[in-house]
């Protein structure tokens, strides 16, 4: 009867950690598609730049002022 509740316990304790690792690895995965993502906006951007080209950045809407 003892060593049922051991390994009851041991199983649920390895379902445990096996579900933390999957949402460390889920979260480790995002951060690098977001960074990754960022890192070629900058490098298109520095690209653009370094051809002498002055209309790089998307533009920046402005809200219209009354007058």
């Amino acid at each position: 009867m003892r060593r049922r509740d051991a390994n009851e316990n041991n199983d649920e304790e390895r379902q445990t950690s096996a579900l933390m690792g999957l949402i460390v690895i889920l979260i480790l995965a995002i951060a690098a598609l977001y960074l990754v993502r960022e890192l070629r906006f900058q490098s298109n951007l520095e690209d653009c730049l370094m051809q002498g080209r002055t209309d790089c950045a998307p533009p920046i809407d402005l809200p219209e002022r009354p007058y």
